[in-house]
C-alpha cells in the first residue's frame, strides 16, 4: 500500500527488492530489462534516489544500496528554500530550538562516558582556537557539540533535521559570524552545559541550552547583515 504512493518506478523497485545497505544492485541495464523501464527514465529516477541518499554509484563498485538517512532529503529541500528566500532560516532555526529543547532529557539520558569525554574535548578544542595568536572560529566544534548530545536518539528524523540545521547555518554563513564577544560568551555557555550534563544536572543544562540559543538573535545577528564585530573589540587577526 505504501509503495503504491511512491511516484517512482525505480524507488518502488529498490524498496521492494529487499536489498540491504552496502549490497550491490544490478546494473541500470539489467534493471531496465527487468522492469521494462527506458534507460532515459531509469537514469532520471536513479538520480533522484541518489540525491535522496538511497543509492550510490562508483566506477569500481557499481550501484549499491546505502543506509537510510533523513538528512539528504531534508537538506536538499531546506537549501532550496533558503535559495528562494534566506529568511526561511529563521523559521527553521525556531524548529531546531524546539527540537533540542523537547528531546533534551531523552538525549542526555542516552549519553555514555565516551560522549562526556568527547563533549569536554570539543570545549577544550574551541577554547584553544579562541586563544591562539591567530584566532579561529570554532564552527566545527560548535556543530559537533550539539550533534553529539542528540546523536544517540533512536529517531532518524530528529537527527536528520538537526544535522540539516547546521548545513543551513553554514549555507547562510553564520559560521563566519565574527563577534569575538559572542564567541566567548557562547563557549562559556557550552562549557557550563557540558559540565551540567557530565555532573548529572540535566535540568540546569536544559536551562543553559535555552538561554544560549537566544544569544545570536540577542546580539542582533542577521543572515541579511554582513559579518561584523558588533562594537566588541575583536582582534584584528581573527581567522574566518
Amino acid at each position: 500500500m505504501i509503495l503504491s504512493k511512491i511516484d517512482s518506478e525505480f524507488l518502488r523497485y529498490l524498496l521492494a527488492s529487499g536489498h540491504t545497505a552496502g549490497e550491490r544492485l544490478p546494473s541500470l541495464a539489467e534493471i531496465s530489462a527487468e522492469t521494462d523501464m527506458s534507460m532515459g527514465k531509469l537514469r532520471e529516477q536513479f538520480e533522484v534516489a541518489r540525491m535522496l541518499g538511497l543509492v550510490e554509484a562508483s566506477p569500481r563498485r557499481g550501484i549499491s544500496r546505502t543506509e537510510y538517512s533523513f538528512l539528504p532529503a531534508v537538506r536538499l529541500s531546506l537549501l532550496t528554500a533558503l535559495a528562494i528566500d534566506p529568511s526561511h532560516f529563521d523559521a527553521f532555526s525556531g524548529l531546531r530550538a524546539h527540537l533540542e529543547s523537547v528531546y533534551w532529557e531523552e538525549a542526555v539520558a542516552l549519553l555514555a562516558e565516551e560522549d562526556f569525554a568527547t563533549l569536554r574535548a570539543l570545549v577544550a578544542a574551541a577554547w584553544q582556537k579562541l586563544s591562539e595568536p591567530r584566532i579561529q572560529i570554532p564552527y566545527q566544534e560548535h556543530r559537533e557539540l550539539h550533534l553529539t548530545i542528540y546523536r544517540r536518539l533512536d529517531n532518524p528524523f530528529v537527527v536528520g533535521l538537526l544535522e540539516a540545521y547546521w548545513d543551513a547555518y553554514e549555507a547562510v554563513e553564520l559560521n563566519t559570524y565574527a563577534d569575538y564577544g559572542y564567541l566567548q560568551e557562547v563557549w562559556r555557555y557550552h562549557e557550563h552545559i557540558v559540565e551540567a550534563i557530565c555532573q548529572g544536572r540535566p535540568a540546569e543544562g536544559k536551562q543553559l541550552l535555552i538561554e544560549h540559543m537566544q544569544l545570536l538573535s540577542a546580539r542582533g545577528a542577521s543572515i541579511e547583515m554582513p559579518v561584523h564585530t558588533n562594537g566588541v573589540a575583536a582582534p584584528a587577526n581573527l581567522s574566518m
